[in-house]
């Protein structure tokens, strides 16, 4: 998930948010300004209120912070890189580049943000008291309110189903219990499908029977989980499916690359317009690859600057993209195109040889199960 506004950096890691952000911010400052606080904390003017609202919001996005950063620290400790923090509508995202070497990593990642929220939780209940004993009575009640909301999201976060994070200590629990880490996230993205099912029907029970607007957000919350589940459960079964082939069997090679120096206008006309793929890898002078573009970030230049904005200044960072060297196993994490920008940049001594995307896996499994009806991709002896 790309940042709309970026914070900085913290441990290395880019902190951003998304615009969905926003959404989230003024539901949670108008729950606080019109519904919480005047019940909780009467006699105080509309302006305070929202002023008031406006802060504990911030505290709000805060604790989701703390609880995506609880993540990315736990899995760094482990040896993975993590690419990126974003907030966004639902929460936060965690992008991380590499797995655990084994189940207690995955597990202690998993419970680490779950974990922060609820010291989030107790901290705020620790601030309220001493608000309470001082009669600061809009502070009282920001503070208990938002450990409650805390301690309700650590507990809604551990449910079991993929991608919650109870989905990923469950995946956990059954590849110590197995021994297979593949049939293990499996079972996890199921039960999140059957997961997000429930919500979404409840949330359409309580919506339509009960009259409860806040149903839709259980709608909402479950087609989330549906769809990500069902993107992870394909994922898994499709790298499974193709095992231990190396990456340069499946990329697509020569890569269609573009140069930094070239403006917008001169690539879309040159290259893009006639070579339409999704993603392009841009190299320096030298042949070095230097970044990624993709058609969407090609979009948001201004069509009367693209023939003076050039490649360097808009490309995706070659620190924030997935490049995997000749020879890696596709299975391996930093050869998947399982991410944001779906695709992989292949190299040779630090330059692009080919590009590795979603669409080749899916064509490589394709023909697999053609040639061997209900095998994998075998690599030759």
């Amino acid at each position: 998930m790309r940042h709309s506004i970026r914070l900085g950096q913290v441990h290395g890691i880019p902190v951003g948010l998304h615009w969905s952000t926003a959404v989230i911010l003024i539901l949670v400052a108008e729950g606080f300004a019109v519904g919480v606080l005047p019940v909780a904390a009467p006699g105080y003017t509309a302006v305070a209120y929202w002023l008031a609202a406006a802060g504990f919001a911030g505290m709000f996005l805060v604790s989701l912070l703390a609880h995506e950063y609880a993540h990315a620290r736990t899995a760094q400790h482990y040896g993975v890189r993590v690419r990126s923090i974003t907030l966004w509508l639902l929460g936060g995202v965690s992008e991380l580049d590499g797995e655990t070497p084994h189940p207690r990593g995955d597990l202690l990642v998993a419970l680490a943000g779950p974990a922060a929220s609820l010291a989030a939780a107790g901290s705020f209940l620790l601030a309220a008291g001493p608000a309470g004993l001082a009669h600061l009575r809009l502070l009282e009640a920001g503070f208990a309110d938002l450990a409650v909301v805390n301690a309700v999201l650590a507990v809604f976060n551990l449910l079991p189903g993929a991608p919650l994070d109870g989905g990923r200590a469950l995946a956990a629990i059954l590849w110590w219990l197995r021994g297979d880490r593949a049939a293990a996230r499996l079972a996890a993205t199921r039960a999140g499908i059957l997961l997000g099912s429930l919500l979404a029907v409840a949330g359409i029970v309580l919506t339509f029977s009960a009259q409860f607007v806040g149903g839709l957000w259980f709608v909402l919350l479950g087609w989330y989980l549906v769809m990500t589940a069902s993107g992870e459960a394909a994922a898994s079964r499709l790298l499974t499916g193709i095992g231990d082939v190396p990456v340069e069997r499946l990329m697509s090679a020569p890569p269609i690359c573009g140069y930094t120096s070239q403006t917008v206008a001169a690539f879309v006309a040159e290259v893009a317009a006639a070579h339409p793929h999704r993603c392009y890898p841009v190299v320096e002078v030298d042949g070095r690859l230097a970044g990624l573009v993709t058609l969407r970030i090609l979009a948001t230049v201004p069509v009367s600057r693209r023939s003076e904005v050039r490649l360097n200044r808009i490309l995706v960072p070659v620190s924030r993209i997935p490049v995997a060297p000749l020879g890696t196993p596709v299975r391996e994490p930093s050869a998947q195109p399982v991410n944001p920008l779906r695709c992989t940049v292949v190299v040779d001594g630090g330059r692009p040889c080919g590009v590795l995307t979603a669409g080749d896996l899916a064509r490589a499994l394709a023909i697999a199960e053609l040639r061997n009806p209900g095998g994998s991709v075998r690599q030759p002896h």
